[in-house]
C-alpha cells in the first residue's frame, strides 16, 4: 500500500468524492477511483465514504493505493525486443512487425505482455503492466512508447493532445509521388466494409499527414511521413487515396502492391516507424528515438534500387 494524502480546496466544495479524485489525482480514472472508494481505499478523518459523498472543502482525503496484481497472464516466449528508451515513466522498444500492441486473446503474444514480463516496474490501472498510448498496426514496425505508472499514461496522453510528440514513418509507396505534400481530410470508418477505414466519408474527425520525398526508386518511393493526427490505419489509407497506395498493403492496396517483387520480399506492408519524439513524464526533457530500419525493409530497398 501507499498512501496519499490530498487536501480539498475550499473551491471543491459541493464536487462528488469520486469525481474529485479522478480530477486530482494524475491517471487514476473514475471507475477506479469508485472501486478503491468501494474497497475502502478512501477515508476521510478515518472513516469509509460512499461514492457518491459530497465533499464540503478543506478537508483531507487519505488515499490507499495497493500494490498492482499481476496480469491475468504471463508470456515471456515471444521475438526480441529492443529498448530505445527507458526511465521511470516511459519505455519505448523497437516493435517487430508481425506482433500485435495489447492482448487479443490467444497464444499469438502481444508486446504489451512481453514488456511486462520482462521490463518491470509497471504499474498502470493497478496491474503490473504498461499504458499503451499509442499503437502500430501489426504488420507496421519500428518506434513504440509504453508508460510505467497511471501518472505517465496521463501526461503522455496530454502530450500527444496538445501535439507535443513528433512520430516519423519511413514508407514505400507505389509510383512517383510529388517531392512533398500535404493531406487533409475528413475520416472515418468505412461504411460499405467495416475492417477499413476512409476519408471518403461525412465526419468531424479529421486525419491530417504530411509527406516527403526520401529516395526515388524504379516503380516506386520512399517518403517520410509526419503524422499530425494519430488515426487508425492513417498513413495506409491517406496516401492509398491519394493514388500512392504503401507497397504489400492487403487491405487498402491494388494487386499490383502486393504483386510487386519488393512487396513480396518483405512480406507485410512497407511501413516503419523510424523516429520518436515526446516529453518525458519523469524528467520533463525530450525524448527523442530513431529505430534502425529492419532487415526485411532493407531487402525490399535493395531490391527497387537494383
Amino acid at each position: 500500500m501507499s498512501l496519499q494524502k490530498i487536501s480539498v480546496p475550499r473551491e471543491s466544495a459541493g464536487e462528488r468524492l469520486d469525481k474529485f479524485l479522478s480530477a486530482h489525482v494524475p491517471g487514476l480514472s473514475l471507475v477506479r477511483a469508485r472501486v478503491l472508494i468501494e474497497q475502502g481505499l478512501v477515508r476521510i478523518r478515518g472513516k469509509k465514504c460512499q461514492i457518491t459523498r459530497k465533499l464540503w472543502g478543506g478537508e483531507e482525503v487519505e488515499l490507499n493505493l495497493p500494490a498492482p496484481r499481476a496480469p491475468a497472464k504471463r508470456v515471456t516466449v515471444g521475438p526480441e525486443l529492443p529498448v530505445l528508451h527507458d526511465d521511470a515513466s516511459l519505455i519505448i522498444v523497437n516493435k517487430p512487425a508481425g506482433l500485435v500492441v495489447e492482448p487479443q486473446g490467444g497464444s499469438v503474444p502481444s508486446v504489451v505482455e512481453l514488456v511486462a514480463a520482462r521490463m518491470p516496474p509497471f504499474d498502470v490501472e493497478g496491474v503490473q503492466q504498461p499504458g499503451v498510448v499509442h499503437r502500430l498496426d501489426r504488420e507496421t514496425s519500428g518506434c513504440l512508447a509504453l508508460a510505467r505508472t497511471d501518472a505517465a499514461v496521463a501526461a503522455l496522453d496530454r502530450a500527444f493532445q496538445e501535439k507535443r510528440v513528433d512520430k516519423r514513418y519511413w514508407a514505400l509507396v507505389l509510383g512517383e509521388t510529388p517531392e512533398r505534400d500535404r493531406l487533409e481530410a475528413p475520416y472515418g470508418r468505412d461504411p460499405q466494409d467495416p475492417r477499413r477505414f476512409t476519408t471518403k466519408v461525412r465526419s468531424a474527425r479529421r486525419a491530417a499527414l504530411s509527406y516527403e520525398v526520401r529516395e526515388r526508386l524504379k516503380g516506386a518511393t520512399l517518403v517520410e511521413v509526419k503524422l499530425e493526427t494519430g488515426r487508425t490505419h492513417q498513413i495506409r489509407v491517406q496516401m492509398a487515396e491519394a493514388g500512392h497506395p504503401v507497397l504489400g498493403d492487403s487491405l487498402y492496396g491494388p494487386e499490383e502492391t502486393r504483386a510487386h517483387p519488393a512487396a513480396k520480399a518483405l512480406g507485410r506492408h512497407a511501413l516503419h516507424a523510424f523516429r520518436l519524439s515526446l516529453p518525458s513524464p519523469a524528467t520533463g526533457g525530450v525524448v527523442g528515438v530513431e529505430a534502425p530500419l529492419p532487415e526485411d525493409f532493407q531487402r525490399a530497398l535493395a531490391m527497387l534500387r537494383a
